[in-house]
């Protein structure tokens, strides 16, 4: 489809300092148009978006050095690009820092007019519900102040009893629900009392419908859900609470909550909490993972049958030596890092790699990240946990060169090291098919008769399960450099990414387009701050408890 003229879709008016009175004190954050979250960007399928981002006192844009850099204080910087081929909920979010925490809004992509409707009945209305974990105190990176449904905590936090989200419906009616997990480190369950909801919708990718009591949303991910009015008139909680899939750490053991009124009813009327599941349900979250598939409509990409390149990303937590090789407050004098293929990645200090690729620039990244981690074993063995040996992981901005139009297929497995946690990972530039998923170390013999290559559900993030693995693949037909990392924002800030460096392609609309914008001067560019969090300090020298050395290579 040809997208129609540029509309500007939004108005994004300004970025700055915003005093936020919530949960007994007063605190500074920075937000867009004033507000939490910020402004709703609303475009047809088809549409070439077009919206300025204005000047401001520190914002950062796209990928930090990554597709750009970030925009610099006083700057302001106009995206323009074509919303082909999607539709649904999508969000856009701040890419340098912890910015994202307060700045960020949803992006909603409607079928374009005349086009085919929606796959499912036309709803009432239509609500964006945003979910995060707002006003972070900067302590352990899980650990936040409050769980917050469209920027309110709900009457279960001090001082909030009116800080309070309430969604007013009609009996009878369906209403459809695009929830949005813009949580810095958590994934969340949702779950509203006395109503079920039909999954219609995933990542702004169609899904056939599925019916859900609780819904399960890791950061980064969209879920499209119709909810119908058919409870006895009343006021029903909506909640938001952690999924918590590693063992032995602190979290957040809050719950966010908002109501669902049923229009005429009377305020004094307490609302009904729903049946909430634990923490550390990993069986309900891998039950409704595993259980979506893509609905095919006329004009669905079909799932590659063949492919070209074949990579094997073993991914997880480590740790690293400091700068200079200073010693710092982790164990054995290093700081925890997050790797895949144990190379840590380290992003630019002064030009993107878009822009190095673009321009020809040696020396600021190399295309030779790995297909495979340099040492196989039982990745996803607790044995393995605390083995010195493979824990040790190194800085690097690596990436892997496709050329356009290759068919790629990942296996995303998560190891054992330091801790078995569920991670989601976010592939920036392309939509992905979810073949397979599962628990332990990837079997390939096992796992590829589990293929789904009918109707799988398509994904820009997945969330890999705890101690297990994913396989993904997808096309790689937008030239570029394109980042994939865990969207816990602590992990990607350790290093849990790489990138693809996708090639051009043979005609002009395969290309990258003339004049790329150059970097800003080396002495104005301000590098995103990486917060750390570091181990206990156990000594340099002495290997911590529960830490083995290990001679051999291990065999799979």
């Amino acid at each position: 489809m040809v997208a129609s003229n540029p509309r500007v879709l939004a108005s994004l008016d300004s970025v700055g300092n915003l005093t936020v009175r919530q949960l007994c004190e007063e605190r500074v954050v920075v937000a867009v148009n004033g507000r939490l979250p910020g402004p709703t960007i609303q475009a047809y399928e088809g549409d070439t978006l077009m919206f300025t981002v204005p000047a401001a006192e520190r914002v950062g844009g796209r990928a930090a050095y990554v597709t750009q850099c970030p925009i610099q204080p006083g700057q302001s910087y106009t995206y323009k690009f074509d919303v082909v081929g999607q539709e649904g909920t999508l969000w856009w979010h701040a890419h340098a820092s912890w910015l994202r925490a307060t700045v960020y809004g949803a992006l909603i992509v409607l079928p374009s007019p005349g086009s085919q409707p929606y796959p499912f009945p036309q709803p009432y209305a239509e609500v964006p519900i945003l979910l995060d974990d707002g006003q972070v105190t900067g302590g352990l990176p899980n650990v936040s102040d409050a769980f917050m449904v469209n920027g309110k905590p709900g009457d279960r936090y001090p001082c909030s009893s009116q800080d309070m989200y309430t969604l007013t419906v009609v009996p009878g009616k369906a209403f459809l629900l695009r929830i949005i997990n813009a949580a810095l480190n958590n994934q969340l369950f949702f779950k509203i009392a006395g109503h079920s909801l039909t999954v219609v919708a995933v990542d702004a990718n169609y899904v056939n419908p599925y019916r859900a009591d609780v819904v399960v949303i890791a950061s980064g991910q969209t879920v499209d859900a119709l909810l119908v009015a058919d409870a006895a008139p009343g006021s029903y909680y909506m909640a938001a609470l952690p999924y918590v899939s590693t063992e032995g750490v602190e979290f957040d053991a809050t719950i966010a909550t908002g109501v669902v009124k049923y229009e005429s009813t009377l305020p004094s009327l307490k609302p009904v909490m729903p049946a909430l599941p634990f923490f550390n349900e990993t069986a309900t979250a891998y039950r409704f993972y595993s259980s979506l598939t893509g609905l095919r409509r006329r004009g669905s990409p079909a799932v590659p049958l063949t492919v070209d390149e074949k990579m094997f990303i073993a991914f997880g937590l480590g740790l690293i030596q400091c700068p200079d090789a200073a010693p710092c407050n982790g164990a054995l004098g290093e700081r925890l890092a997050g790797s895949m293929n144990n190379i840590s990645f380290q992003l630019p200090s002064e030009m993107s790699l878009l822009e190095a690729s673009y321009h020809g620039v040696k020396g600021v990244y190399t295309p030779d990240f790995p297909n495979r981690p340099p040492r196989e074993f039982d990745y996803a063995n607790p044995d393995f946990t605390y083995d010195f040996g493979l824990v040790q992981t190194a800085w690097g901005t690596r990436v892997k060169r496709v050329k356009y139009n290759a068919t790629v297929e990942v296996v995303l497995q998560k190891t054992s090291l330091l801790a078995l946690q569920s991670h989601p990972i976010h592939l920036h530039g392309f939509d992905f098919f979810v073949l397979a998923q599962g628990f332990g170390t990837y079997n390939a013999t096992a796992a590829e008769k589990k293929f789904n290559l009918v109707n799988p559900q398509v994904r820009n993030t997945i969330s890999v399960p705890t101690g297990g693995w994913a396989v993904i693949r997808f096309v790689a037909d937008n030239p570029g450099i394109w980042l994939m990392h865990c969207h816990l924002d602590i992990h990607s800030s350790w290093g849990m990414a790489m990138a693809f460096e996708v090639e051009d392609g043979p005609t002009p609309s395969a290309r990258l387009p003339p004049h790329l914008p150059t970097s800003p001067a080396a002495e104005t560019t301000t590098r995103p701050v990486l917060t750390i969090l570091l181990f206990p300090s156990v000594g340099i020298r002495a290997l911590p408890i529960g830490f083995v050395q290990r001679d051999k290579e291990i065999e799979r």
